[in-house]
């Protein structure tokens, strides 16, 4: 047996949609594919726009400009992130300001925001972990009353919802990965949902070079020229025309991923309950896209062991992030603020199981070995 940590799905549409992108004669970006992309997007998540970009990367870093960080602004975010985070704001000059997490969600806690807020604070940037949303009425209320912006890193939440409230529409700006690790997929690609209507017009900028291309397309210009700092966000319409094929089929794609979270919910529940391992829990606010199942060991230890146990039979279990205030360049550029000592203990007990569209063939074979395995650590 040898069942890995993800395999990525494929719907079966996806090579036929690439020959289409081939024939119609378009590979750059915003052909076809990507309009059609960028319009169920805008329309699922009844954003002011939606604009595909090349990776979540490239989404976090234009919502830095579009935020005009500037040397020495404060950003408030979760250690327990992925890097990109804040090395979108790092790359402005902007200070990373680290706070802790909260146990039962492992998301930014929103008690702990307020006090870490400066008069260089500039945004906040909420992490949905696992695509369980963090409590965003708070976070909007507290960023209204200070003057600040909200930006949520959705990466991991596309078709995930807060409230009814599609995650990635909620606060000014969101940011979507479509990496061959997430749910949705296009290899690598993202999207940027721009809730403020005020930011699309430069976002448009910003994502062409810094230039007034996609206006010249629409006509409203009659030649397009150097407007402001940008970079080539774009991708390309072989990408689009993947992502178009995972797009039509979301809704079955989430269903079956949660299929399987709720299958190991079910199985591991004995385990919990005795209090050998913890299990993910889901707020009532939340409605989660079952984009990761992770189990919570006692002791790092113990986590290690049962990562090399499933391993012995053919298992990829994993780790997850090495919070980004114990990192090397987080210590260099950012700060914390308060004790994080959630984030650390939670960060090195932490493990997930493998989570894929296909994977209900093996899963009872999964959840007996992980079984096994602690039962014998």
């Amino acid at each position: 047996m040898n069942i890995p940590f993800n395999r990525p799905f494929l719907t079966g549409q996806e090579a036929e949609n690439i020959t289409e992108a081939y024939r119609i004669g378009q590979l750059s970006g915003d052909g076809p594919f990507t309009m059609r992309c960028s319009e169920w997007l805008r329309s699922q998540t009844d954003s002011e726009s939606a604009l595909l970009t090349h990776s979540c990367t490239a989404a976090l870093e234009m919502t830095a400009i579009l935020a005009d960080i500037q040397e020495g602004d404060e950003i408030i975010m979760p250690s327990y992130t992925f890097v990109s985070t804040a090395n979108a704001f790092v790359l402005r000059g902007g200070v990373p300001v680290f706070i802790d997490i909260r146990p039962d969600t492992l998301n930014i806690d929103e008690a702990k925001i307020e006090a870490a807020i400066t008069s260089r604070t500039k945004a906040i940037v909420p992490v949905h972990y696992a695509g369980v949303s963090c409590e965003m009425d708070t976070i909007i209320n507290i960023a209204e009353r200070h003057g600040i912006l909200v930006i949520e890193d959705a990466a991991q939440g596309v078709m995930s919802s807060y409230k009814g409230r599609p995650l990635g529409s909620i606060g000014h700006m969101g940011c979507y990965s479509f990496h061959e690790t997430k749910n949705i997929i296009s290899g690598e690609g993202g999207a940027l949902l721009i809730n403020d209507r005020k930011l699309i017009a430069r976002a448009e900028i910003i994502r062409e070079k810094g230039t007034n291309r996609t206006g010249f397309f629409r006509g409203e210009v009659d030649k397009y020229t150097w407007m402001d700092i940008g970079s080539s966000y774009l991708p390309g319409e072989i990408t689009a025309a993947f992502l178009w094929a995972q797009i039509q089929d979301a809704h079955e794609i989430t269903r079956r991923r949660l299929e399987i979270w709720e299958k190991y919910n079910n199985g591991l529940r004995a385990l919990a309950d005795s209090g050998i391992i913890s299990l993910p829990e889901v707020p009532v606010y939340s409605q989660h896209n079952a984009h990761m199942f992770y189990m919570l060991f006692s002791d790092g230890r113990s986590r290690d062991d049962f990562i090399n146990g499933m391993k012995l039979e053919g298992i990829s279990c994993v780790f997850h992030y090495v919070p980004l205030h114990s990192s090397p360049q987080g210590m260099r550029c950012g700060r914390s603020h308060g004790c994080l000592d959630i984030t650390t203990s939670l960060s090195g007990r932490l493990v997930r199981l493998p989570l894929w569209v296909g994977l209900e063939e093996f899963q009872t074979e999964v959840i007996g070995t992980a079984i096994k395995v602690i039962k014998n650590l």
